[in-house]
């Protein structure tokens, strides 16, 4: 029962970031401990905050202390490993406790301030409430006198089935009043249930016996030591597309749970948790929890609270689900851990590889990342006998990887073809639509056209508020900047800078789909992009239409070229590629090779060959002639002399501070002085390997109106490192800097922030 607690409160600065110190009333000392969310009065007027407990009985610095206005039940308290979390972000990523706190439990689970009934106290409130929906089951025998309805019949065969909500009831076309009329006459019982705590009720249980091919079985045999010792292990399941790493993993979840143990599975992006949702809930059935971003804040809620309250054994979701309030794990699986969707854009900047390394660590669990691609950094661990390396070499089922075609565009324009689709890509489409069979096309760039160029002065019309070019959005009839989501509706027809003719030029997914739905009127066409997936759920409604053949070329973004399983597909093509082999940022080309790689995976996975055509104006390019020729380990010792030769990642740490604010001179002078202070401090550490560039301004140098400026630190991302950078921090705070520009810091960054 402590007496006094130290409480990290919310909205406080880097240099503020510390422990208060408040009192604790007699009343509220039994539901005090570390890591309960608490209300306190802060500042010179005592303005009520929200804060969290992070130590119990601390010495107080002066004798008048402030008492907590209100402390949040127990269900609200972080567990002890969580809690734990939010010192480790604190420590490694530079953010604020509260920052951490609040990446730590999901919007649903946390609290807000409020005042009581009397409209003066303060006291906290959930931002959600738990909400709850009729259930209804069979419990007595519907008397045929009177005469029952047809709706009646039809409610109590339902029901017969076993239980159902008043939601599956209505969709079967029987009202709350016949429900009402059968619980009255004592044939149904009525009880109140967690809405939407089983989101994936429908996917039928199989628990089929998972039967792995011989490579597969010694992979599996290979990382079984590693999953059965009680210390943490770290291994990389390397296998070539199509080659059954999910059996493995099924395998080893199995395993896990008859250990006594729980799993977590994180995959990149929402696109592709519903095919592995599918796999976990058809084997492991309704102990499957789920958490990432498109659900809605009620579902994730209720997912926590299952998780926390000990219903799930497994958690599959995107990078969030790594902060799952999951005990005694065992197992923690990264899927395509290659992909960039793993390391955060704000703040905490955590990539969940290190937070998962860190709670295999201190559940004693076996960290397993898989990929066909590998990032150079895990595949260099690897061989360099810091992680476990276990390989996939065949396909499942013996087939073989893909035929590739490379496509020179500059060719096919010459031959008179003026369309972003090649003549090869639209034979082979053919074929491959008169054979029954389906097409997945890779463009990532959503939109119709993508940028408007003036005919006269040949400007690029950019975003009012940002320095990229906006995007032309056919379906809209707008320019759309997809940075701060600026739109002008309608498009100007002429130049604001010169009043000349505006050409529309580029090719996104809707000008694909428009051309695809030209050449092959009879074909059904699936867009997948952002602006196509955004209604709830319709990643998994679209990809299960796809899987029932209602369509038979889908289009796509990134979203479209990982993870994805479909039996039928045997052509793949690569449209408009070559904008990425350009890209800045040292990961450009293991960006590429990754993507393509990948997407060339998606065809052929049963009994029929694949094929895949990539189109380029580089046919030349060894990146994509390794991609085409599926060959990682070729790329990996090209990419990795580059690295060492320009003393990038896995060689040294990259961290990245990026400062911004509406005024660019004082953005600039402001990223000059954090320089400075962090040269001085250097100085005193002579023996400390750092390397400094910059400041200069981003690679996009505005965003939403804020000028954006960035200095780049190539050195050992260890904790002297760390601590220099939180002392520059800590300097940068008290010359109130912060007003000029606001600072980030990005230790996972591929070099801009």
């Amino acid at each position: 029962m402590p007496k006094t607690v130290g409480v990290a409160v919310s909205n406080a600065t880097f240099h503020f970031d510390k422990l208060y110190t408040y009192a604790v009333m007699p009343d509220q000392q039994e539901a005090v401990r570390l890591g309960s969310m608490v209300l306190v009065p802060f500042g010179r007027g005592s303005k009520a905050r929200m804060g969290v407990v992070l130590a119990c009985d601390e010495e107080p610095e002066h004798a008048k202390l402030k008492y907590l206005f209100d402390v949040a039940p127990a269900s609200a308290c972080l567990t002890p490993e969580l809690l734990r979390l939010v010192h480790f972000l604190k420590e490694r990523t530079f953010c604020t406790y509260y920052e951490a706190v609040k990446a730590v439990i999901p919007y649903g689970a946390q609290y807000k301030p409020a005042l009581a009934a009397d409209g003066v106290t303060p006291v906290l409130q959930k931002q959600l409430t738990r909400h709850t929906e009729n259930c209804y089951k069979l419990v007595g025998i519907l008397q045929q006198k009177p005469k029952p309805t047809a709706k009646q019949l039809a409610a109590v065969a339902l029901l017969g089935g076993g239980e159902r909500t008043q939601n599956e009831m209505e969709a079967h076309g029987i009202s709350r009043a016949v429900l009402d009329n059968l619980c009255a006459k004592g044939v149904v019982e009525c009880s109140k249930v967690n809405k939407s705590i089983d989101l994936y009720s429908s996917i039928p249980l199989k628990n089929e016996p998972i039967r792995l091919t011989a490579e597969q079985q010694a992979a599996f045999d290979a990382l079984l030591p590693g999953l059965e010792d009680a210390a943490p292990h770290s291994a990389l399941l390397y296998g070539v597309t199509g080659s059954g790493k999910t059996l493995v993993f099924l395998k080893l979840i199995e395993r896990c749970l008859a250990l006594g143990r729980r799993a977590l599975v994180l995959v990149p992006e929402i696109s592709l948790t519903p095919q592995m949702i599918l796999r976990l809930k058809g084997q492991f059935g309704r102990r499957v929890a789920v958490q990432h971003s498109a659900l809605n804040h009620t579902e994730r809620l209720l997912q926590w609270q299952m998780i926390q309250d000990g219903g799930a054994d497994i958690v599959v979701g995107t990078r969030s689900a790594i902060f799952a309030p999951l005990e005694n794990i065992g197992l923690i699986i990264i899927d395509e851990e290659q992909e960039h969707t793993y390391r955060s854009e704000s703040s905490p900047r955590y990539a969940a590889h290190e937070v998962a390394r860190q709670r295999a660590a201190e559940n004693g669990a076996l960290l397993l990342l898989a990929s066909a691609t590998p990032s150079t950094e895990s595949f260099y661990a690897a061989r360099q006998g810091r992680t476990q390396l276990v390989r996939l070499t065949q396909r499942y089922g013996g087939n073989p990887l893909p035929s590739v075609k490379i496509v020179d565009m500059r060719a096919e324009l010459a031959a008179g073809n003026p369309r972003e689709i090649s003549l090869a890509m639209e034979d082979a489409i053919r074929r491959n639509l008169d054979a029954g069979k389906q097409t997945i096309l890779l463009l990532n760039r959503r939109g119709y056209q993508t940028m408007a160029q003036c005919d006269d002065c040949r400007e690029v019309l950019k975003c009012p508020k940002c320095s990229v070019p906006m995007v032309y959005h056919k379906a809209g009839h707008k320019l759309l900047c997809h940075y701060c989501g600026t739109q002008l509706d309608p498009p100007p027809k002429t130049c604001p800078a010169c009043g000349g003719k505006l050409l529309y030029r580029g090719f996104g997914t809707q000008k694909a789909e428009e051309e695809l739905a030209e050449l092959f009127p009879e074909a059904r066409v699936l867009r997948m992009d952002q602006d196509s997936t955004a209604a709830k759920d319709a990643h998994e409604k679209l990809l299960a239409k796809f899987a029932r053949h209602e369509y038979d070329i889908m289009v796509g973004t990134q979203m479209v070229a990982k993870g994805l399983d479909f039996e039928d597909v045997t052509l793949v093509g690569v449209l408009g590629i070559d904008s990425l082999l350009f890209a800045q940022g040292f990961r450009a080309y293991e960006t590429v090779f990754s993507l393509i790689t990948q997407v060339v995976g998606r065809s052929g996975r049963a009994k029929a060959p694949g094929f895949a055509i990539i189109q380029t104006t580089d046919p030349d390019n060894p990146v994509l002639n390794l991609a085409a020729a599926q060959d990682y380990d070729a790329f990996f010792e090209q990419e990795i002399a580059y690295r060492k030769l320009g003393l990038y990642p896995p060689f040294c740490g990259l961290c990245v501070v990026g400062f911004s604010g509406p005024k660019e001179i004082e953005v600039a002078r402001a990223a000059a002085r954090f320089a400075a202070l962090l040269g001085r401090q250097a100085a005193q550490q002579p023996d400390l390997p750092l390397r400094v560039l910059g400041p200069t301004p981003g690679n996009i140098e505005k965003i939403n109106e804020n000028y954006r400026y960035k200095l780049t630190i190539k050195c050992r991302a260890d904790k002297r490192f760390r601590d220099l950078v939180r002392q520059t921090l800590g300097l940068y705070e008290q010359e109130k800097l912060p007003a000029k520009a606001t600072v980030a810091v990005d230790m996972h960054s591929d070099g801009d922030i």
